[in-house]
């Protein structure tokens, strides 16, 4: 059964408005998991990450289909779609929240290694960045790059990376580290400074 005009505006308005929530939640959920599991769970956290990036694919397949639907039968699989990506996002976001309820404590890089098996060394938690300039440098950037483009230079690296994605090869743990060590850095004094990337620190 065909919609009329107006019910049909009704529908893709709400779809619209779902979508829309669901992805700026997924995206909400996404900086959450990589403050919060990269340092005490590592592996989760990839496959956290892997399942909302699906999540925003499929809104944008959703989203398309949407200017496609002109009956009632197929807002309903629509609906069941979008309905069932919305569960989906509980699940992962859930997974991602689940941690233990103490106050968070700056990241010590050696401890991190250590908990992951991967040993870590004994030089001391000072580490190797020690400037904006050294951060942007090991995480492939200019100076001047905004914090979007810092977490998804910093995502792509941590994945490409981690002893799990590389079958178990260690040997790009001093890399892990130090692009780590890099975004922890720029995270914390961009925040404090309030203030564009682009202004000394």
């Amino acid at each position: 059964m065909a919609f009329t005009r107006a019910k049909l505006a009704r529908y893709q308005a709400g779809m619209r408005r779902r979508i829309e929530t669901l992805r700026t939640k997924t995206e909400d959920s996404l900086d959450f998991a990589i403050d919060h599991m990269m340092q005490d769970r590592v592996d989760s956290y990839f496959k956290v990450e892997e399942g909302l990036e699906e999540i925003d694919r499929t809104l944008g397949l959703i989203e398309e289909e949407l200017e496609e639907i002109w009956d009632f039968s197929g807002a309903l699989r629509l609906d069941s779609r979008l309905e069932f990506i919305e569960d989906l996002f509980e699940e992962l976001d859930s997974e991602a929240r689940q941690r233990p309820r103490r106050r968070r404590r700056k990241l010590n890089m050696s401890d991190f290694f250590k908990a992951a098996g991967g040993g870590g060394d004994a030089r001391g938690s000072r580490g190797e960045i020690t400037n904006a300039s050294d951060a942007f440098n090991a995480l492939g950037l200019d100076s001047g790059c905004s914090m979007a483009a810092i977490t998804a230079a910093f995502r792509q690296r941590a994945k490409r990376l981690h002893p799990d994605v590389r079958k178990g090869d260690r040997s790009s743990e001093p890399e892990l580290r130090r692009i780590i060590e890099a975004y922890q850095y720029l995270r914390e004094h961009l925040g404090l400074m309030q203030t564009d990337p682009t202004r000394d620190f």
